[in-house]
């Protein structure tokens, strides 16, 4: 039942968001009484958060594997992870948007969480081994580029949402060849 129970919560979260989403609304699509709930979790924050991971679990897996240190070519790579970025961010933020005032469920969101695991992680250490492997600047600055990245990954989805609600723009192809070239490059003058 716990399962299932989450499992429900999980697709409408991935249907409908966060924003409103009240046990009887969860307890309803899962056939269930409201109160059976909380014969299973310690409250609803805690069915939230484990619902919330289901869904970023779920959106992980259907975008794929990102390269690996040493694969390929480094700025294809980078193509890669920012291309990933912006698509999770796509899924994700929208969707939990409406817990932003419900700092308990984001705790035990992040509480849930495996270190190193996220995709800002992920990043920071495929940029850190690639160091590593001589395939970037030994002095090269990782995580002010990991920030840079994520950082427009968010601005690209909220900028939409804080506006006007509307659906985030499509990166194009050549956006992210500029923000890989700008990473990789920098933007200061050639010498």
């Amino acid at each position: 039942m716990r399962e299932h129970l989450i499992a429900t919560a999980e697709r409408l979260i991935a249907e409908r968001g966060t924003a409103g989403l009240a046990v009887r609304v969860i307890a309803r699509e899962a056939g269930v009484a409201d109160g059976v709930l909380y014969n299973h979790f310690a409250d609803k924050e805690e069915l939230l958060a484990l619902a919330l991971r289901a869904h970023v679990g779920a959106v992980e897996r259907d975008l794929g594997e990102l390269p690996g240190p040493g694969d390929g070519c480094v700025r294809e790579n980078l193509r890669a992870y920012i291309a990933y970025g912006i698509a999770f961010h796509t899924a994700v933020l929208p969707a939990s948007a409406g817990l932003i005032s419900q700092p308990k469920v984001l705790a035990a969101f992040a509480e849930l969480g495996v270190p190193g695991a996220d995709w800002r992680d992920r990043l920071r250490g495929y940029l850190r081994a690639e160091v590593g492997l001589g395939r970037l600047a030994p002095d090269a600055k990782v995580d002010a580029a990991a920030a840079m990245i994520v950082g427009i990954c968010h601005e690209m989805i909220l900028a939409g949402l804080l506006a006007n609600g509307s659906a985030p723009r499509e990166p194009t192809a050549e956006f992210v060849d500029d923000l890989a070239g700008a990473v990789l490059d920098g933007i200061g003058p050639r010498t």
